[in-house]
């Protein structure tokens, strides 16, 4: 570095050290981010087989076109959203319990949350196998006792078209709410204590206190815990791999799933890296819509 900043001003050579350390990290973000997303990206127009590399050809759109056309990626896609929308929704309104719950400081209130956050340290990989071995209607320490009491299916929740998804989508409420608690607590602690005596001071009721002082004051908090569980819950693989495969039927396929069989199962890469783009695709335009939801409500509370 010194022969580029012989000669060179105090502000030059500041801005020399500050680029080269900043390097390595911007070449591992293009090595592992932005270059795989440019691969999948450029394959997602080719018709390109790992068992029939030879034969690969551009087919433009055509990946695109047969997502929107089959019958499965269709299931997969609206199976996505209603997970996605049905368990972040759970996980919210869960969770913000769970942190007014704990927001008064004390003993038992941090004993509490420390044990509350032990399923989020848990990996979906083993919670999915946890909760197949529970509910399973032959040898589930749960499934077998509620089969033979005749609640729910003969064949187990996770089996029956009817009912996986939801179970799907309570275990990973029962994984996820103490991280969105813990987020929304966060939120909750940081609060001007003035603000909220002041309304207390006013004699408003504890029902006015959280929807015209805590609710527009903790819109940045929940904007934040929805974007992260939204993110994560619509790339959702590993717990639905583990416990249904994706069944019974394409009922529990998700978009993750689908394109993991595609891509690993038939070697269908380009296939592939389109359902993978769709992903993505659908995760900004998500965000975009909650960015824009939270921004009118906090215009409309805060008046700015």
């Amino acid at each position: 570095m010194g022969l580029f900043t012989i000669g060179r001003s105090f502000s030059d050579r500041r801005r020399f050290f500050l680029f080269f350390m900043a390097a390595p990290a911007v070449l591992y973000v293009l090595a592992i981010g932005v270059w795989p997303l440019a691969q999948g990206v450029w394959y997602s127009f080719f018709n390109y087989n790992l068992l029939r590399p030879a034969r690969t050809k551009f087919i433009g759109l055509g990946n695109y076109i047969e997502i929107f056309s089959d019958r499965s990626a269709l299931q997969a896609i609206v199976n996505t959203f209603e997970f996605t929308i049905a368990s972040v929704s759970l996980q919210l309104i869960l969770g913000f319990g769970l942190a007014l719950l704990l927001w008064r400081d004390s003993r038992f209130n941090r004993v509490a949350l420390a044990f509350l956050l032990v399923p989020a340290t848990i990996t979906p990989l083993v919670v999915g196998l946890i909760f197949k071995a529970l509910l399973g209607a032959d040898y589930g320490l749960v499934g077998y006792f509620l089969a033979q009491a005749g609640i729910g299916p003969r064949t187990g929740f996770l089996t029956d078209a009817g009912t996986a998804l939801w179970v799907l989508i309570l275990i990973d409420c029962w994984e996820w709410t103490p991280l969105m608690a813990l987020i929304l607590l966060a939120g909750l602690k940081s609060l001007p204590n003035d603000v909220l005596e002041a309304g207390r001071t006013d004699g408003a009721t504890a029902l006015q206190r959280f929807t015209l002082l805590i609710l527009p004051l903790m819109l940045p908090s929940i904007f934040l815990a929805l974007m992260l569980r939204m993110m994560d819950a619509f790339r959702v693989f590993d717990s639905v791999f583990v416990t249904t495969g994706g069944g019974p039927n394409d009922a529990t396929n998700t978009l993750m799933v689908l394109a993991v069989k595609e891509g690993l199962q038939f070697f269908n890469v380009g296939y592939a890296s389109a359902i993978g783009n769709i992903t993505l695709l659908f995760i900004a335009i998500m965000a975009a819509v909650l960015l824009l939801v939270v921004r009118r409500a906090d215009v409309r509370i805060n008046g700015k």
